[in-house]
């Protein structure tokens, strides 16, 4: 089965920011390649979206409607529903989770 790949705008932001980020302290050829590997895994999510696994922060709270995936550091958050698969949050894996995800995930 295949499945569309949606970006929340609040993703969309979150590219920008990485994007940005990298250029200003590394170049842009760094972040074009940053900006590549996560989109790769993107396209990874069309033909098995469920492979990824459950966020620990938000299993210990019982909530089992995300997943995620990994180019490393870098987190990807998403949400499989009927064909399509919603990212909700790319971020850096090293960063406060717990407080990034109730505030990104469950302030809905």
């Amino acid at each position: 089965m295949i499945y569309e790949v949606f970006l929340t705008d609040d993703a969309l932001r979150d590219l920008e920011e990485i994007d940005d980020y990298i250029c200003s302290s590394d170049s842009l050829q760094k972040a074009d390649y940053v900006l590549q590997k996560i989109e790769n895994v993107f396209q990874t999510l069309v033909d098995s979206p469920k492979r990824g696994s459950y966020p620990k922060e938000l299993l210990k709270h019982g909530i089992r409607d995300y997943r995620e995936v990994y180019f490393k550091p870098y987190r990807i958050i998403y949400r499989v529903q009927a064909k399509r698969v919603y990212i909700y949050l790319i971020t850096d894996g090293r960063r406060d989770m717990q407080s990034l995800l109730s505030r990104r995930l469950l302030r809905a």
